[in-house]
């Protein structure tokens, strides 16, 4: 199996509802253009170079479905492409964002747009839950301060509409 290098990332994302993991693994491969296979489903060795690993999952909370991805491209970007699978798949999409805040994600909703949010984490049975969604924006307490995590490119309130392939 060729272990991913740094020309690889690990995403790791979760959605708002119940989706087949098929359908997960189709909107992803067509979103990205390359093939996605099942997490530890066949001969590594035997699969297209550039496949992309995907486990998913069901857990607990507001965004019960995770979606983990091995051997995912540094390009495009892990946002971008959750925008157009979250369009693709008519699904909000939680990804985590670029600073250190654990609660603090990126929102990649089916109309195409990125925005920063904060959610709660909590202990559930099938590992963590992720609830009580609320937007990160300036006028928010917890926002205030928001660089206390680290630079980030997703100021409070910010709004990024992609041009989201489907």
């Amino acid at each position: 199996m060729a272990y991913p290098s740094a020309s690889s990332a690990l995403w790791n994302w979760l959605i708002d509802a119940p989706v087949p993991a098929r359908e997960i693994r189709a909107a992803l491969a067509a979103v990205l253009g390359r093939p996605v296979a099942a997490f530890g489903v066949g001969n590594p060795g035997e699969l297209p170079t550039g496949t992309v690993h995907c486990d998913v999952w069901v857990g607990g909370g507001d965004f019960p479905v995770r979606v983990d991805c091995y051997a995912a491209p540094v390009e495009p970007a892990e946002s971008a492409v959750a925008a157009a699978f979250a369009r693709r798949l008519g699904r909000a999409c939680l990804l985590p964002d670029d600073t250190l805040d654990p609660g603090r994600h990126l929102l990649a909703q089916p109309d195409a747009t990125i925005r920063p949010v904060h959610v709660k984490i909590t202990e559930g049975e099938d590992g963590d839950d992720y609830s009580q969604l609320r937007l990160c924006t300036p006028t928010d307490p917890w926002c205030r301060d928001w660089a206390r995590y680290g630079p980030s490119r997703w100021a409070p309130g910010a709004v990024i509409t992609t041009r989201a392939a489907a």
